[in-house]
This record gives structure tokens, C-alpha cells and sequence, in this order.
């Protein structure tokens, strides 16, 4: 049996104003930007901005991408079954 933990290896960054603009920049984003060019501003985020914010901004791009994969395996099991379950 394992425990959820909800400390990271990073410590409490969660709480940090650079890393949730990180974040926030990256919702902006999201709404204009493909996800390859989300994934390559990270990139430069990480060259040249704040680290905590770059890691916010990271963090988003990958929970975006674990939602476009979780959608296209639902969308995926919804076409082989026709729509039933």
C-alpha cells in the first residue's frame, strides 16, 4: 500500500508568487499557442526567466499534455465501442 504525499521534491514552491505567474502566464497562453509552442516557450523560460517561474510555467505545459492524452484515449475507446459502454 503507498501513501499520496502532496510534498514535492522542490518543497512548498507551489505557494511562491514566481512560480504561480509562471502558471498563470501559461493558461494565458494556452488559448492562443499550440502545445509544441507552449512546450518551446517553456524552454525559453527556463533560459531566461525566474526558475520558479519557469517551473510553473513547465508544470502547466505538462498537465496540459497528460489532458490532451487523457482526451485522445477517451476519444479513442469512445470510437472502437461505437459509443456504448
Amino acid at each position: 500500500m503507498s501513501l499520496m504525499t502532496t510534498h514535492t521534491p522542490l518543497g512548498d514552491h507551489a505557494q511562491h508568487p514566481e512560480y504561480a505567474a509562471g502558471r498563470a502566464d501559461a493558461y494565458d497562453d494556452e488559448t492562443t499557442l499550440t502545445l509544441d509552442q507552449l512546450a518551446a516557450r517553456a524552454a525559453l523560460y527556463a533560459e531566461h526567466a525566474h526558475l520558479l517561474r519557469a517551473l510553473g510555467y513547465a508544470d502547466r505545459v505538462l498537465e496540459k499534455r497528460l489532458e490532451q492524452i487523457a482526451v485522445t484515449a477517451a476519444e479513442t475507446e469512445l470510437a472502437h465501442t461505437g459509443g456504448r459502454r
